[in-house]
């Protein structure tokens, strides 16, 4: 591995020019295709094999003219205190907007609000329901405007309108914060490396990378029915991924600088070594994300295998466009100090934040003081347990709310309380009850009904309506062949609440009794018993997923340090920074901690795609940091170090590197919490606390305190299974003989 990396690595630099213009050329490709390409569709939330589901496919089959699936949108009317919308001028306003709603062709049917009896016991509120031919997310922009103006018009006209429901949401847009993030991203390069030039190298590399990853997914949209979440969260996790990378291998170039190599070797030895490190960090990174495949959720599987194509393309980045841009730069990737001495000692530039090469890292000079990277090892060889105790008993403290983890979907309940949206899921919660902004549905097929299937859609219509917290049930609707009906059911509390969900299930227990009874099927459906079938299957399905990818992740450890403690080490700390994790997720998302500081307008349930989505990323990025770190110790100690040696050269070289580059991650993660969409607030939230939980204390005190207190036990490895493994040489053992 560290010679076939080491050998592309000089390619690279010496073909630079080459290697930049192939990937220069597939940027510009790949964006071209991007510009063209028709608009992402909206979220598309299908789930095989769930009872929602199935009701779904039965409407879309036995209904086709009622789009169950399409985007809908509820507008809520208010007269003024006093009057009533009931006659007059009032309800001549509601007939007028109705009419104009119907004339929109998006719009499939609207519910007037006196027909279907939509309509408060006071007579001062109304609503009308209307449907759109267009899924969630994918109604025009054009019927969103005309949407808005019609209530505005109505507004004129002296009642009080707000509109809410899915068809006005709008897929998530990049802000400020993404911004910020890559300015403090280049803030702590330039700091680090002390040259401008070394610190752009990461940047722009990254962004190249990022710029084909998410090109290529804008590209494919329409065709692979991804949405525009998918996207930003692939751009999130490959600028991260794309500048650490970079940033590591740029590092490794300077040692080598230092050490007396000319520019073509010292970047082959830096691909060689950390370009090693890289590949099986990445490796980890798309276990993880592509492993989502196993949830069975499809747009989880298209988010996953979407985010890991980006980190793939980060890593050929890493390790073929970031040895020609060090070509290019040549001494300036140096820092002015370094090149200074080095024309007045007229010798090769040594890099003057790197030990110098033949020193021993473990033991300084006298006449300069350790780095803090060396002085933080020693403090924990001296203190191993004081350290792993400290450590451990604080994240277990950080990661106590979540076991009180709750999962949802978000809806209009959980918008700033100035938007359209939250007034009218408000006004409709306190004129109608809290079940009216998340009404089930309830299709009954009765084609398996002997006698009477009005008769049988009746009884089942009497046991639900019978049942503790259910408002209201409609009266069938069949349709054309007289052999399915459709029922609205609406509950007593709110979409998200935890009796609906209850509600949800003691229906199908209800269903199963009738068709026992009748031979009616009754199947409960809508985007309430959809997201709560959703929630249920990722709550189902973490385990195992966590099964998966840590025990492959185990494995390909085993193969990188040859050892099975260091491995098992890392998967359990992982455990820890991720439950850490989770439970600040809760803390700030669901009890409400620090929400307004972090412009959390509303908490409730986590998004529940967020823990597994979030698992899988952290599992991968926590991978990274016990590579890059653990790495360089195993260096030391195969070429001879003491076991407290090793530690110690690990984090003399690899220490501040790691440092900023989780900093880095940090940034960018941060940046993405001033989104307006649940789901990417959660998740830069989740990612950055959880980078910052598991580089700074997992892999900055866990590790080598783990590591002190084992001693050489920790790459203990039997001799079976020594000779079973492959040897991949990410240590670069080949490469120090030449």
């Amino acid at each position: 591995m560290a010679t076939f990396l080491a050998s592309l690595g000089r390619f690279s630099y010496r073909r630079r020019r080459l290697v930049a213009l192939i990937w220069v050329a597939l940027l510009l490709a790949v964006g071209g295709a991007a510009a063209t390409a028709t608009s992402t569709p909206g979220m598309n939330v299908s789930m095989p094999g769930t009872e929602a589901q199935r009701a779904f496919d039965l409407l879309d089959e036995r209904f086709p003219q009622s789009h169950a699936d399409g985007a809908t949108a509820q507008m809520v009317f208010q007269a003024p205190k006093g009057e009533t919308i009931t006659e007059g001028a009032h309800k001549a306003t509601i007939d007028r907007t109705v009419a104009r709603l119907a004339k929109d062709p998006e719009v499939v049917a609207v519910a007037d609000p006196y027909t279907v009896k939509a309509l408060s016991e006071d007579g001062r509120t109304a609503y009308a329901r209307v449907t759109y031919e267009r899924g969630m997310g994918d109604v025009p922009e054009e019927s969103q405007d005309k949407l808005l103006a019609i209530a505005d018009a109505a507004r004129a006209d002296g009642l009080t309108v707000e509109t809410g429901g899915t068809a006005l949401e709008t897929p998530p847009a990049t802000g400020a914060g993404e911004i910020v993030g890559v300015m403090v991203a280049a803030v702590v390069l330039v700091i680090t490396f002390g040259s401008l030039v070394a610190a752009g190298m990461p940047l722009v590399t990254a962004l190249v990378g990022v710029g084909i990853g998410v090109s290529g997914i804008l590209a494919l949209g329409s065709v692979l029915d991804l949405d525009g979440t998918t996207s930003i969260l692939a751009a999130m996790i490959g600028l991260a991924v794309g500048i650490d990378y970079a940033l590591f291998i740029v590092s490794r170039h300077r040692a080598e600088r230092a050490a007396g190599h000319d520019g073509e070797t010292a970047a082959g030895r830096a691909v060689g070594t950390a370009g090693s490190a890289v590949v099986f960090a990445g490796l980890t990174v798309l276990i993880a994300l592509a492993g989502l495949a196993v949830v069975g959720v499809p747009m989880l599987t298209k988010m996953g295998l979407a985010a890991a194509a980006t980190v793939a393309i980060a890593v050929l980045v890493a390790v073929t466009l970031v040895p020609a841009v060090l070509g290019f730069a040549g001494d300036r990737v140096l820092g002015r100090r370094a090149r200074h001495a080095a024309a007045e000692a007229g010798a090769a530039p040594a890099d003057a934040d790197t030990p110098d090469a033949g020193a021993d890292p473990a033991t300084p000079d006298t006449d300069s003081r350790p780095a803090l990277g060396t002085r933080w090892a020693r403090l924990v060889l001296r203190r191993p347990v004081a350290v792993l105790l400290t450590a451990v008993i604080g994240l277990g403290a950080i990661a106590v709310p979540a076991t009180q983890l709750e999962l949802g979907m978000p809806d209009d309940g959980s918008r700033a309380e100035e938007t359209t949206q939250r007034r009218a899921y408000d006004l409709l919660s306190e004129n109608f009850g809290p079940g009216a902004n998340g009404p089930l549905m309830l299709v009954v097929d009765t084609t398996g009904v002997d006698a009477d299937p009005q008769r049988a859609v009746g009884r089942v219509a009497e046991r639900v309506g019978a049942l503790d917290g259910v408002l209201m049930v409609t009266e069938p609707q069949f349709n054309e062949a007289g052999n399915t009906a459709l029922l609205t059911v609406v509950p007593a509390t709110g979409p998200t609440a935890k009796e609906t969900e209850d509600l949800v299930h003691a229906i199908r227990d209800t269903a199963a009794d009738s068709r026992a009874d009748t031979g009616a099927e009754a199947l409960v459906t809508g985007a309430t018993a959809m997201n709560i079938d959703f929630s249920e299957k990722l709550n189902d399905a973490l385990v195992p997923y966590l099964a998966l990818v840590v025990g492959l992740a185990f494995l390909l450890l085993m193969v990188v340090f040859r050892s099975v403690l260091v491995p098992l080490k890392a998967a359990l700390g992982f455990l820890l920074s991720v439950l850490a994790a989770l439970g600040a997720v809760v803390a700030v998302f669901q009890w409400g901690w620090l929400a307004d500081l972090l412009g959390v307008s509303q908490t409730g349930p986590i998004v529940s795609m967020a823990p597994i989505f979030l698992v899988g990323v952290v599992f991968g990025l926590a991978m990274d940091y016990e590579v890059f770190l653990v790495t360089r110790m195993r260096e030391a100690y195969v070429h001879g170090e003491s076991p407290h040696e090793a530690i110690v050269t690990g984090f003399t070289h690899g220490a501040r590197v790691v440092a900023a580059a989780a900093v880095i991650m940090i940034s960018v993660f941060a940046g993405f919490i001033a989104s307006d969409e649940p789901m990417i607030k959660m998740m830069g939230f989740g990612l950055a606390i959880a980078v910052f939980f598991d580089a700074f204390v997992v892999r900055m005190a866990i590790v080598p305190a783990v590591l002190a207190l084992l001693g050489r036990s920790a790459w203990w490895l039997p001799k079976w299974l020594d000779r079973a493994l492959p040897s991949v040489d990410v240590e670069g053992e080949a490469l120090a003989k030449t």
